[in-house]
């Protein structure tokens, strides 16, 4: 984003488990956020992140809207979205990529993080409220057909898209979880052009 998009980029060091729980992160996220808006207007601001990271900007939106701050102009949840990590891709994906079937399903509430944390929350899983996913920003939804997370991520879109929040969403063939992260990829490559593009046609200079 920075290098590509010539975008400034601020990375959150926010709390994580097991030393912290729920919803210590989102605060973090929402207090870097409200700093930010000291100097800049909420039309110049997107969040993203990746996997945890995905889960974790969407938490942060549903966050800022229960407390009433203005959203940022546009979000991207990649390889991981506003739900649980369920759903079919979840057995697939291991299996699809050589790891064999899982011997159950890794939910959020396993996470020694979401200890104690009531899994129906909306400021848990987002999607599972279409209040506030009616008041999301433009969102980018990113995956692959090798990924553990495809169908949360398949079924936030279509949830933003039925609560009448805007969204763009791109599957990879062949992908796995952050497939991104590997820059020498050519699917990495397009996937950068696809995220600057998005961002710099929302976000206001």
């Amino acid at each position: 984003m920075a290098g590509i998009g010539r975008i400034k980029v601020i990375t959150v060091d926010y709390r994580q488990g097991p030393e912290h729980t729920f919803p210590a992160a989102s605060e973090d996220v929402e207090a870097v956020y409200r700093a930010l808006l000291k100097q800049y207007k909420p039309r110049q601001i997107g969040i993203y992140g990746c996997s945890a990271g995905g889960v974790l900007t969407a938490e942060s939106v549903a966050r800022l809207i229960t407390d009433k701050v203005p959203v940022p102009a546009a979000i991207g949840t990649f390889c991981a979205s506003a739900l649980d990590i369920d759903g079919d891709s979840s057995l697939m994906g291991p299996l699809l990529n050589g790891q064999g079937v899982p011997a159950h399903r890794l939910m959020l509430t396993d996470l020694p993080y979401f200890r104690g944390a009531n899994p129906r929350d909306p400021l848990v899983q987002p999607g599972l409220s279409p209040v506030p996913l009616a008041r999301f920003p433009p969102t980018l939804l990113i995956t692959g057909t090798r990924e553990m997370a495809m169908s949360s991520v398949l079924a936030s879109q279509q949830l933003l898209d039925k609560a009448g929040a805007k969204t763009e969403l791109h599957v990879w063939e062949g992908m796995w979880h952050s497939f991104f992260s590997d820059p020498e990829l050519p699917e990495s490559q397009d996937a950068y052009r696809v995220m600057v593009r998005f961002f710099l046609a929302h976000l206001s200079h």
